[in-house]
Order: C-alpha cells, then structure tokens, then sequence
C-alpha cells in the first residue's frame, strides 16, 4: 500500500508538467545528454528521418561524480529567517527526497506520464556498467606456431596451483565488483546437485548424449572426442575454454565434465523424478520453466563462427559501434528487420507472414529477409555481416531449431529488438529485462504485436532510442569478453565443488593447448582464433559472485515481466 501512496503522489506532482515529457523521471541521476540528445528527448512525436548525432549510450545506474569549481566549494555565509511555509516545503521535499532514494533501490525507471511502458527492474537487470579493468604490466602468454604438424603443449604454461598463479591483491586495489545477475542463475543450473554432490556414474551417464568429455588437472585441458557436432561448434568452444585457461592460470579447478553442442536442450527433468540423478551436462541453452536440467555455458561464437564468416564477440561489437555511429537511430529505417533461414524452425517459417510483400495487403511494419548461407558463401558472404545490419530502427529476434546464438548480434546495434516470445534461455538472456532492454512480442501474434512495437517506438522515439541503447549496453558492457570469461570460471569453479571424486585423464583423451588447436587450423578458423587470442594474463580478481535469487527476488521479476506484458495487451487492445 505504502508504494501505491508514493505513486499516487507523484502523479498528482506529474500532471502539472508538460503532457508529452518524454523520458519521464528517472529515479537515479543520469550522465549529462549531449545536445543532440538532449534534441531527441524533446521531440516526443518526431519519426521523420533526419540524421541526429548521437552520444554514447547512457547508463542510468551509474552514478558520475561532477567537478565542482573551487568559489563552488568556499563556504558561504548567509542569513536564513525559517517561515512555516518554507518549513512545510522543506518537509514535503525531504519525504520526497526519501522516496525517490527507496524507490531506486528496486526500479530502474518510472515514468510519469499518461502512457507508461519502461518498467524495467534492478533484479535480473545487472549493475548497470562495469568499469573494464585495465591491462597493467600482465603476464604476456606465449604463443608460438612452428612448422610442426602436431605442435606440443607447453610444460610450462599451467601454473601448479592458484596461489601460485595469481599474485594477492595489494591494499591499493579496490575489491572486485559484483558480476552481473545473470551470473546468480548458476546457482540454480547446479542445484539439482546440491545436497547430494556429482559422482562419476553421474558424469558418465551423459556420455550417450555429450559430444566431447572435458578434464582439466593442474590446469592443463584433455579432451575425450565422442561423436561430432554441426560444423566446428566442439573446436571453438575447446579453443575457449583454453582462452580461459590461459587468462586464469591455475584458477580453474580440477574437473570432469561431459559437453554437448546441439541446439535443443535434452536432459529432461521429467526423465529424472529425483533431480540428482540427472547427468550435469553443459550446453548451451535450456528451457526456462525448469523443464531441463542442462548446465549452461557460453556458445562457441563468442569466439567467431568461421562457417558463417561471424568474427569473434569483442571485435564484432567494434565493428557494430562503428556502424551505429555512422548511422544514428533517427536516421535508420523506421520498420522491424530480421535476416536469418528460415527453413530452420516453424516460428520463423511463421514469422515470414508479417513481411510487407507478403501480408495480404496489410503492412506490419516489418521488413524480413531470407538468408541463404550457401549463396551467400558464393558471393563472399556480402550483406551476411550483422554488424552491418544496423540499417533498421527495429531488430526482430525469433527462435531457430531451439535457441539462436543471433540474439547477442541483434542487441548490440542500437535498435530496440523485438523479441518474439521463446522457451529457450541462454546463460545471458536471463538477465535482460524486458521493458528496458527489449520489448516482448507474443508468438501467437506475431504480425499485429511488431507492427504495435514499431508504431509505439516511432511515436515515441527518445523511449525507443533509450530501450535500443540499453540493450546495447548490456551487449557491450555486461556481455564484454571478461564477462563471458568470468561467468565460465565461475560455473566451472562451482561444478568442481560438486565433484565427489577426483578427476583423471580418460584413456582416449589428449591434451588441448592454444598451439595445438590453432597452430592445425586453417582458413577462418585460424584467422578467428589469432583475433580471440588472449595475450595477456589477468592480473586482477574476477568478479565475485553474488548469491542465489530469493524466492521473494523471482516473484518480484515474474511480477514485473508480467507488468511490461500486461501493458503491451492494454496498448494492443486500444489499438484495435
């Protein structure tokens, strides 16, 4: 009741500004806007297609400090005669003050206005942007590719253990920040093992449905080969794990564990009455209501998709920022884009209804694309580049056979993504939050749900722009490379905990080093792993991971995330 009398306040407060405020009250402080922004947060009702330039996305959670001038900081004196009047202000401006300080704590954005829709919550949103930590005077990791057929590990790289890998913080440095939230849910992937640990029958009784078997003793890699997956996804990822290594040296524990690389999750939980008689298998996607029990990991194509032509995650999100800077949100096609195959899965075959071409005469605001990696391939993948598919104010996301690793590539451009409803969860997408970082489209109205998302956005850009911009905030500065690579030393660090055995080299294993896997690659493949190559050790702590949600933290998400939704249907209603 308390937040309702807060909100009826300030709404009473809010009729008294301008009907079409645009960005609404934000209840933390934000950076101060460029005039081009601060132009295009004005212009409520502009959509036309002139240029604005653009400043770096903002980030809403983070707190600048401003400069002050010195005659700022000289004390002052000054006489001050108190009035009952000024004294009931000051009262009203306090309790005010307070309401705003207890309200940021758990939203990350109201808006005042007659038409809210940015509902978007601090849980499962992250920190808001986290400071890259700078390369000092690190470890340079040697890498050397000889003419050797089958280059050989080298005994030195592996440090024997963590305390001799890592120098302890000095008192100077501050402590590591918080991980993102995305990073809370490894807890749940691991809990159904718990109470009852990981033995060895359990890991092997992944061994019908994994691809590869990893072991990592003394922090050195051995890879037992299974069976082989679609393409180079089993390579690229060994290649990351080795990138992991070699940035953590000695930090990741001993461990054994079973990978698969498919597309569709397959340790059902109904398989398994009691949940730790699962196999803990990783991969890279899972369904979100519990129905599996995989254990999610990083995809291989944060380390480039040769086959396609994708380069690695960091350099694609230079490649992605360049292009939005070349071509500022207002000035960029005012429809929904999606390219991708669409033989795939029944949603996309599905999603092709919505195409202005094909729409029974109705436009739906979207403007979608076949792609034909075969032809594309011929034609020197030209137009395939998705750091080149910044063109649209709108970015349409849709599942593939199961979950699509083009989600990342969408967020990153600047564009709010219109994500049609999906099961799938991967290990980021659980924190974005929707209203903030995307808008929600229902799967069973595709067509009338984009056409309502790109009307809103166009007849409300500096809300749109704002959403686009938080996406890819969360593209470049939650899902940055150290992220990824401190997610993966977590979820491995607390797997490892589980084991109730001790690892050892399986008899058909061998042993994995960045030599080893890249020196014998050829073509792309190598070209992407030189341009993911860690060169240097970290010579700072990971992240620290926070702990589980609260039963009181889901409810208060789900409650959310039905909020946003519920006020999608409203709009959907009003527009018919």
């Amino acid at each position: 009741m308390r937040s309702w009398r807060w909100f009826l306040f300030f709404r009473a407060a809010s009729a008294r500004r301008h009907d079409d405020e645009e960005d609404g009250v934000a209840l933390v402080v934000p950076p101060p806007t460029s005039p081009a922004t601060a132009r295009l947060a004005e212009d409520d009702d502009y959509a036309g297609p002139a240029a604005v330039e653009r400043s770096r996305p903002r980030h809403t959670t983070e707190l600048q400090p401003q400069p002050t001038s010195s005659a700022a900081n000289k004390p002052r004196t000054m006489l001050v005669v108190p009035t009952w009047g000024a004294v009931v202000l000051f009262l009203l401006g306090g309790l005010a003050l307070l309401a705003l300080v207890g309200t940021a704590t758990g939203s990350w954005i109201k808006l005042d206005d007659p038409d809210p829709f940015l509902l978007g919550s601090g849980l499962g949103g992250g920190h808001g942007r986290r400071p890259h930590r700078a390369r000092s005077s690190g470890k340079h990791i040697p890498f050397t590719c000889n003419n050797d057929t089958s280059p050989t590990c080298r005994r030195t790289d592996a440090a024997s253990s963590p305390s001799s890998a890592v120098e302890p913080p000095s008192s100077a440095v501050p402590p590591p920040a918080s991980c993102p939230d995305y990073f809370r849910y490894i807890h749940s992937d691991l809990s159904p093992w718990k109470e009852t640990g990981i033995t060895r029958d359990a890991v092997e009784r992944g061994r019908d449905l994994a691809h590869f078997r990893l072991v990592v003793l003394s922090g050195r890699a051995y890879v037992e080969t299974l069976r082989r997956p679609f393409q180079t996804r089993d390579v690229i990822t060994q290649w990351g794990i080795l990138q992991l290594l070699a940035r953590y040296p000695g930090r990741v524990p001993d461990l054994d564990l079973m990978f698969q690389c498919g597309d569709t999750p397959v340790v059902r939980a109904a398989d398994f009455p009691r949940r730790s008689d699962a196999p803990p298998l990783f991969r890279y996607c899972k369904d979100a209501d519990g129905a599996t029990l995989d254990v999610l990991f990083p995809d291989w194509s944060f380390w480039g998709w040769p086959e396609v032509n994708i380069r690695p995650w960091s350099p694609f999100l230079v490649a992605a920022a360049r292009e939005s800077r070349r071509l500022p949100w207002p000035a960029r096609q005012p429809y929904a884009f999606w390219k991708g195959n669409a033989d795939v899965s029944p949603a996309r075959a599905d999603l092709l209804r919505c195409n202005s071409t094909t729409g029974g005469g109705v436009d739906w605001n979207a403007r979608l694309f076949r792609q034909d990696w075969a032809a594309a391939e011929r034609d020197g993948f030209n137009g395939s580049d998705p750091a080149r598919q910044c063109a649209y104010r709108y970015k349409v996301y849709v599942d593939g056979r199961a979950w699509s690793v083009s989600l990342k590539y969408i967020l990153a451009c600047d564009s709010p993504a219109l994500l049609v409803d999906t099961r799938f969860r991967d290990f980021f997408s659980r924190g974005l939050v929707a209203g903030r970082h995307y808008w929600p489209v229902d799967a069973a109205r595709k067509c009338a749900a984009i056409r309502l998302a790109v009307d809103w956005g166009n007849a409300h850009p500096a809300r749109a722009a704002r959403m686009g911009r938080d996406g890819s905030g969360f593209a470049r500065e939650e899902l940055a490379m150290e992220n990824v690579y401190d997610y993966m030393l977590h979820v491995l660090t607390e797997y490892a905990r589980l084991l109730r055995y001790k690892p050892t080299v399986p008899e058909n294993a061998v042993e994995l080093c960045s030599e080893s896997v890249a020196c014998t690659a050829g073509g792309r493949a190598r070209e992407f792993m030189m341009e993911s190559r860690e060169r240097y050790v970290a010579d700072y702590e990971p992240c620290t991971l926070p702990p589980p949600f609260t039963a009181v933290e889901v409810r208060e998400m789900t409650r959310r995330d039905d909020d946003v939704r519920s006020e999608i249907r409203k709009m959907e209603k009003q527009s018919n």
